[in-house]
């Protein structure tokens, strides 16, 4: 009887720890935080405009459309300016594959990444590029707020990159 309840005990606390393991994992690869820390990863936190009663003055300053690089994606991407505030904001017709694990929006210092780099990942360069987040959802609109020490002018272009696999799904080059 009592070898009864120990091999139960045991079983039980097998199954805890390798749902533990689990949920700490996946807790892991959702993270902002970088794998490898010398890429550069930006966290940035979603803060809600003040509804002062006056809708924002909005000024784009650079947009792009998307072309395809290891997967196929599609929409544009435009730089806007917002009370003195830069974001990266992407409109409602933009698609990427899922099939990424680890998919982060980027700055890139070159206007033509996609044919700069090689098929069939297309891979970066460290120093090349920015992170700005982890991509929010795979098709749709959605904004990035963009940090303020960020240079505009040093980077060209957009992209949607895998950073597990250094495979850069598509990539918006920016223009006025």
């Amino acid at each position: 009887m009592r070898l009864r309840y120990l091999l139960i005990i045991g079983l039980s606390s097998i199954v805890m720890v390798g749902c533990a393991r689990e949920v700490s994992n996946n807790q892991a690869n959702e993270s902002p935080i970088a794998v490898n820390a010398s890429i550069p990863v930006l966290s940035i936190q979603k803060k809600p405009l003040a509804n002062s009663g006056q809708a924002p003055k909005t000024n784009t300053i650079n947009s792009g459309t998307f072309v395809s690089g290891e997967q196929t994606t599609n929409g544009k991407v435009s730089i806007t300016i917002k009370d003195g505030k830069s974001f990266l904001e992407i409109d409602d017709s933009f698609k990427t594959s899922e099939s990424g694990p680890d998919l982060v929006v980027i700055l890139h210092r070159s206007d033509n990444v996609i044919n700069s780099t090689k098929p069939p990942s297309y891979s970066l360069k460290k120093g090349d590029y920015i992170i700005l987040a982890l991509l929010q959802k795979y098709s749709g609109a959605q904004t990035y707020s963009i940090p303020q020490n960020i240079n505009l002018a040093d980077y060209k272009s957009v992209g949607i990159w895998c950073r597990k696999f250094n495979a850069t799904f598509g990539t918006a080059s920016l223009s006025q």
